[in-house]
């Protein structure tokens, strides 16, 4: 889906090396630091990165997006859980902040 939107794989690599310094969008780097907080530490949602949420998105929208990440979270949790991930998806392993 996220491709029929108009992701690239130049976005996706923008992303990975770090999205902070890259040509993407001021709303889509708050949206994955939104993102990076909540999956790795939600005491990371600093007043500054609520501040940049709400310039780049409405109350609504923050929430969506907050329990669009933690449900894929919680989901990817139970399907790993279980032996129920897709053979061809790779697991990556990440540290519980403060461990």
């Amino acid at each position: 889906m996220a491709r029929e939107q108009g992701l690239s794989e130049d976005q996706v690599t923008e992303i990975a090396d770090g999205y902070e310094e890259s040509a993407l969008s001021e709303r889509d780097k708050t949206a994955i630091a939104l993102t990076d907080a909540i999956i790795g530490d939600p005491r990371q949602v600093s007043p500054e990165l609520q501040t940049r949420l709400r310039e780049h998105f409405s109350d609504p929208e923050i929430v969506e997006m907050s329990l669009g990440v933690g449900l894929f979270m919680s989901l990817s949790k139970v399907l790993i859980t279980l032996g129920m991930e897709p053979e061809e998806m790779g697991t990556e392993v990440v540290p519980t902040p403060g461990s």
